[in-house]
């Protein structure tokens, strides 16, 4: 009965998102790790009567607060003794940063082994919160005698590197507007994360290249009607082109704000408000340009029998995935469609630094 590695792992990812910490192991070292945007004042002031707190956040984020990275990806900020949540949160969330642009000076440790710290950033990442995590040395009996959750980060490695495992759950015929013989397929990670979606327009040939798109999901976007962003008018022209061909496969991951969630992605267009692009905005907060995980698409793809696609995309990197995962891109199909004055500064971002084709 007991939970497996990959249940544990998801265990800890909602327990940050609750603001309880978790425990990390790796040899002889033991750390106490919470999520910056989560954690209560109380179990603040805990940490700190524990020993030297570190706040580790990503090297995108140091570069913003001119903080020394010293282990390159991530940089381990030491917290002052008493520092209150508001100084967490300064450091954490740049929502700030242009009102109380004064958040240093600021010491990052040098030397040792950051491997703990890296892990706490990631756990943050895949729960969907700020990447920002506190972290502190405990003795190893720490999780037991808490009730915590405890992860050997050797033995977890090998399932964050890897793409989640995908259970195919069930089809059903759903009707849509863009074409009547449409079938829904539901696909869940064995990882606890959201479920993906696969929307099958008609019976496409396996054996020849099928349209298809890799969809990220929009809320703001896909069912508000958003003005800021294309995804809306994507999602749309995408299944309309399928219907008028009677033939494709539309896959809808959950990887909002280019992976980093919605709630990050609205900390992103606030940012864009103050006059970051949507690049900037991204490190500002501390994430990559993208952090989305297209192999999902494509272990997709796969599983429903497709070996080669027409991909519908302006996205390079898209073509590059599918054909590092084994599938085919005969042909890459554009899809030019809902550019309006708000959105248009975004667009010309997306050609300019991430090599969008439009």
């Amino acid at each position: 009965m007991r939970p497996d590695l990959n249940e544990t792992l998801a265990r800890a990812r909602a327990d940050l998102r609750m603001g309880v910490p978790v425990v990390l192991t790796s040899g002889d070292r033991t750390v106490l790790v919470a999520a910056a945007e989560t954690i209560a004042a109380a179990r603040l002031t805990g940490m700190l009567a524990l020993g030297d707190v570190d706040l580790t956040i990503t090297g995108r984020r140091a570069e913003t607060l001119k903080a020394r990275a010293y282990d390159g990806d991530i940089a381990r900020v030491a917290v002052p003794d008493g520092a209150a949540l508001s100084w967490v949160h300064g450091i954490a969330d740049p929502s700030e940063d242009l009102s109380k642009p004064m958040k240093g000076p600021l010491m990052t440790r040098r030397g040792g082994d950051a491997g703990l710290h890296r892990l706490s950033v990631t756990l943050c990442k895949g729960a969907r919160l700020l990447p920002a995590a506190l972290v502190v040395p405990v003795e190893r009996g720490f999780a037991a005698a808490e009730g915590l959750v405890s992860i050997d980060a050797g033995a977890a490695a090998p399932f964050l590197e890897a793409v989640p495992v995908l259970r195919h759950v069930v089809s059903a015929r759903v009707p849509l507007r863009a074409a009547e013989d449409a079938r829904l397929h539901i696909y869940r990670p064995e990882d606890g994360s959201e479920e993906h979606y696969a929307i099958e327009i008609g019976r496409p040939d396996r054996a020849a290249p099928v349209l298809a798109r890799l969809h990220s999901a929009c809320f703001t976007g896909d069912l508000l009607g958003s003005l800021k962003c294309d995804c809306g008018p994507q999602l749309n022209a995408a299944l309309m082109q399928m219907g008028a061909e009677g033939a494709g496969v539309l896959l809808y991951l959950q990887q909002e704000g280019r992976g980093i969630g919605l709630a990050n992605k609205m900390r992103a267009y606030a940012l864009q408000d103050q006059g970051f692009d949507t690049v900037e905005a991204n490190h500002r907060l501390g994430f990559e340009d993208d952090e989305r995980d297209f192999r999902l698409g494509a272990q997709i793809l796969g599983s429903l029998g497709f070996e080669a696609v027409r991909l519908m995309t302006n996205n390079p990197a898209k073509l590059a995935m599918m054909a590092d995962c084994g599938i085919a891109v005969a042909e890459r199909v554009p899809l030019k469609v809902g550019e309006t004055p708000f959105n248009a500064r975004y667009l010309a971002v997306k050609a300019e630094k991430s090599g969008h084709l439009f």
